[in-house]
């Protein structure tokens, strides 16, 4: 890809980022479940924005677990277990500016197949 449309996409996703953040917010109760996806692995974490604290992490790298439907399927299913220790069964899905669809929908209908409720 060319340097400036890379540029060009990466910028809208920002805008869109912001522009969901300007809605949601998480709480100790109800934290912001976000996800960032890199082209090889993906993050998610939980997030009480009235603390600024993050309740809950997991790393694909560590699981070693590639950015894809069946990755995300995996790491959903791991950090819903992680969420259920904490005894958090709900939370706010931060799509973080990606589009609903592939992983990043694979990855949110795995977390409600696992008894976390977005």
């Amino acid at each position: 890809m060319r340097v400036n449309i890379l540029k060009r996409k990466i910028s809208l996703r920002i805008k869109r980022k912001k522009r969901i953040r300007a809605r949601i917010s998480g709480t100790e109760v109800l934290p912001r479940i976000s996800v960032f996806k890199s082209n090889k692995t993906l993050y998610i974490q939980a997030i009480d924005d009235v603390k600024a604290v993050t309740l809950a992490a997991i790393d694909g790298r560590k699981m070693n677990v590639k950015a894809n439907k069946e990755g995300a399927k995996k790491i959903a299913a791991e950090f819903a277990k992680i969420l259920k220790a904490k005894k958090i069964e709900q939370g706010i899905f931060d799509r973080n500016g990606y589009v609903y669809h592939g992983v990043i929908a694979a990855l949110a209908e795995s977390l409600r197949e696992n008894g976390i409720k977005l």
